[in-house]
């Protein structure tokens, strides 16, 4: 018996009914990576947030990357992306933002087709899943929860820059 405290911020901002873990309430992590795998940007959402409503504030995290002569890049040139994201809004601000889109479409293209760039998206998952505060979310506040996300993204970006070096 709950006595006080209110039921959906009891365990923390960001959180809600996992459809999968029968309703515990959990939170899920947005990732936009490149195509070795390196994460550009990472969000936090409630579990039972669709993937598509946080498409757009994933591609206005990222930022802009730095190179040795030329300006940054404020975008990147393609996106690919599974059949959650088929929406026409979508796919319209995706290229007024002068982005080119490869979205499986719903009912006509199998998603086996994306198979070749889905991987590299589960394998960052993965990497940053190998960080043990990302599993369970321990903190009750989603900031606490969106840096030590960020960092982890930090750290497996210097663990592969320093790979690259060596």
């Amino acid at each position: 018996m709950r006595l006080t405290g209110d039921p959906s911020t009891d365990k923390g901002e960001l959180t809600g009914p996992n459809p999968v873990d029968r309703g515990k309430p959990g939170s899920k992590l947005h990732v936009l990576c490149d195509r070795q795998g390196l994460p550009l940007a990472v969000l936090v959402s409630a579990a039972n947030t669709h993937d598509s409503h946080l498409l757009l504030p994933l591609l206005d995290a990222y930022a802009p990357i730095r190179s040795r002569r030329g300006r940054p890049r404020h975008r990147p040139d393609k996106l690919h992306a599974d059949k959650a994201y088929d929406q026409p809004v979508l796919r319209r601000e995706v290229r007024r933002r002068g982005i080119g889109v490869r979205i499986a479409r719903k009912g006509i293209e199998s998603s086996t087709r994306l198979g070749r760039h889905r991987w590299v998206v589960e394998s960052c998952l993965s990497w940053l899943l190998r960080n043990r505060r990302l599993v369970r979310r321990y903190d009750r506040k989603a900031e606490h929860f969106q840096a030590f996300a960020d960092l982890a993204c930090a750290l497996l970006s210097y663990r592969r820059w320093r790979k690259a070096t060596n």
